[in-house]
């Protein structure tokens, strides 16, 4: 399977799943961004904000929450008349969300939303509501991005990625054996990566010959790091996609290197998927800015025209439950640069600052990127906030804030998903606190290791 499945899969397959099948209009969707993305600065700059503006009309008409809190203000959506107007909007915090989550869904969509949770970077599962139509145009976006690594729909793909969590159904694994194979797609569980191990993950990218290898960023470096070092060649990609975590300069090098190909940075998060991926050839990231709002902030709330700022996010297409200048808790610093050589008009970020997540490590050499607890405790009933500690190899630490519904079998489950991924020779020991302290930056880090 090569060239001629994508193309089938392109123009049959995909098509017929997406357009019929789930009745979906993401390849709609995906025309439109293709285009939209060629428009100058300015003219995506205007698109942007006439779609801020239907939004903000929406929310003061429709969305109870922001008609009281901006009645508070005396601020209507006639007193936006740009962005300088539109920063003196309240920001969206996740405490907001969950005080008051009834009222920020759009009366006229109750009933009708579809629902998810969110681990997320700071350690505060979250339920979010969307429609079916910003779910099609975040999947749209998320097939451009990736089309600039030369990632597109049915090119075979592998992913170093999140494994199941708990023990799914025989018809569930059906399930994803079934749309993997449609997708020309494999899933590696990176969760189950050792120091002791990397050689099978090395196989397994041999056997499946990827085009594509998509994954989180700590074990793509791990793995590329142990290449480098033992000389180890495997089959090589076309590219390298790094997500979830910070990409930085020496593992981008490492990567590159190992697999003998460009590697491209993206940056997302669950609430709005991708936010911003870089460009082919130049390599520069660029913002989703026909479908996203994002701001940095600094200290005092105020957007910042140069240097390291607090994301802040509006989607412009989830009128069920918007989000509008809702603050993730990543850090991301501004870019000199007003323009990219590839020639498209979405702006540019620098770089991503706040997305490290500390490595867990154990006795025997494993090292279990941050993304695992976030992942698995997401579902765990109850459990409003969360930080793992580690100070020893043997020992972690995770303090624990409850709220109503967690109880002993919220517990079992927290150590029975650790003790399979990480076995006996690590302790947990589960603390019960009444608050998870802010850092220095202000951030709540999800994992911290206090090791050497």
């Amino acid at each position: 399977m090569s060239g001629w499945y994508e193309q089938a899969f392109r123009h049959v397959l995909y098509p017929a799943y997406e357009s019929g099948l789930r009745r979906r209009d993401t390849l709609s969707w995906l025309a439109k961004y293709e285009g939209d993305q060629w428009l100058s600065p300015g003219a995506i700059a205007e698109l942007q904000f006439r779609r801020l503006k239907a939004l903000l009309e929406h929310c003061y008409r429709d969305v109870p929450y922001y008609r009281r809190r901006w009645r508070e203000l005396g601020i209507t959506p006639d007193d936006i008349r740009d962005l300088d107007d539109y920063a003196r909007l309240p920001t969206l915090t996740k405490a907001d969300i969950r005080e008051n989550f009834q009222d920020l869904q759009a009366s006229s969509w109750r009933g009708r939303l579809l629902f998810k949770r969110t681990g997320g970077s700071t350690g505060e599962p979250l339920e979010l509501g969307y429609t079916r139509e910003s779910y099609d145009r975040r999947i749209a976006v998320m097939w451009r991005g990736y089309g600039w690594a030369g990632s597109r729909p049915g090119r075979r793909t592998l992913y170093l990625w999140a494994g199941n969590v708990g023990t799914p159904g025989h018809a569930h694994q059906l399930k994803d054996r079934l749309y993997n194979a449609m997708f020309a797609r494999r899933v590696l569980n990176s969760f189950e990566m050792t120091e002791s191990n990397l050689a099978s993950y090395a196989d397994a990218i041999d056997r499946y010959r990827p085009d594509i290898i998509v994954g989180y960023v700590s074990p793509l470096a791990q793995l590329a790091q142990w290449m480098v070092a033992t000389g180890r060649r495997v089959h090589r990609p076309e590219s390298v996609i790094g997500a979830a975590e910070a990409l930085h300069p020496f593992q981008r090098e490492a990567i590159s290197q190992a697999f003998g190909c460009p590697v491209y940075n993206t940056y997302g998060c669950r609430e709005f998927m991708l936010i911003a991926s870089e460009c082919d050839h130049h390599h520069r990231l660029h913002v989703n800015a026909d479908h996203l709002v994002v701001e940095l902030l600094g200290e005092d709330g105020v957007p910042v025209r140069r240097g390291i700022g607090e994301v802040a996010i509006t989607d412009l297409s989830n009128y069920g439950m918007p989000f509008v200048r809702y603050v993730n808790g990543d850090l991301a610093s501004t870019s000199s640069e007003h323009s990219c050589p590839c020639g498209r008009g979405l702006p540019l970020l620098d770089r991503i600052e706040g997305r490290v997540l500390d490595a867990i490590r154990t006795p025997d050499g494993r090292i279990l990127p941050g993304e695992f607890f976030p992942h698995m405790l997401k579902d765990v009933r109850g459990l409003s906030r969360f930080q793992l500690v580690q100070r020893q190899l043997d020992r972690l630490e995770l303090s624990i804030v409850r709220s109503e519904g967690f109880d002993d079998e919220s517990l079992a489950y927290i150590h029975r998903e650790t003790t399979k991924v990480l076995g006996h020779q690590v302790t947990l020991d589960c603390r019960f606190v009444d608050d998870i302290p802010l850092t220095r930056s202000g951030k709540r880090r999800v994992t911290l290791s206090e090791l050497a």
